[in-house]
């Protein structure tokens, strides 16, 4: 059963991997760099700020930080006790796959952009659902474009992805209720 899944798995990477060409290339690149989104995180951190003021911001930078730690660490604690190869490392795969990454790592079980840019989409959504009822929906919907950047550059399986996505929404939604609960308890 889990050989089928896995097999499944990865003709989907091929054949999503393989719709790519170079002349969306560079665009795909620019949504996969991590450093491309700080304008709309900043821009995220300055609606909050005039939403909620200081005190309610300097709390949640905390809290975000602990969030996209928690996150990560655990992302890395999956790949390397996992240890699923890249499909830009795996026998069988890594021939047929367009690798256009800047680099490929070991492992990709499950993915770090995809837990971390669910998880600050879900956050941020809830955060702010209160003065824009929708903001979470195009959140989502980018967090989604994030991650499929993993499977269009060639570093991650679609199964890696919907882990990493739901580990993700998980705590945007944990670290949502630990914001609101210090929030009640420190500061009001």
């Amino acid at each position: 059963m889990l050989d089928q899944l896995i097999q499944y798995d990865e003709e989907l990477f091929l054949f999503l991997n393989n719709l790519g060409s170079e002349s969306w290339d560079g665009l795909w690149l620019v949504i996969t760099n991590k450093l491309t989104f700080i304008p709309l995180y900043a821009l995220l951190l300055y609606v909050i700020f005039k939403k909620y003021g200081w005190k309610t911001l300097l709390l949640m930078v905390f809290v975000i930080a602990a969030m996209i730690t928690f996150t990560d660490q655990i992302t890395n604690l999956f790949k390397y006790t996992v240890q699923r190869p890249r499909p830009c490392r795996a026998e069988g795969v890594m021939d047929f796959t367009r690798f256009i990454a800047p680099r490929c790592g070991l492992y990709g079980f499950f993915s770090g952009h995809a837990s971390n840019s669910m998880a600050a989409a879900i956050f941020a959504g809830l955060i702010l659902k209160p003065y824009f009822k929708n903001l979470i929906y195009v959140l989502i919907l980018w967090s989604l474009v994030v991650a499929y950047s993993r499977i269009y550059v060639g570093v991650h399986y679609p199964l890696d992805l919907l882990c990493g996505l739901t580990f993700g929404a998980l705590s945007g939604f944990g670290f949502y209720k630990l914001h609101n609960y210090l929030i009640k308890r420190y500061m009001r």
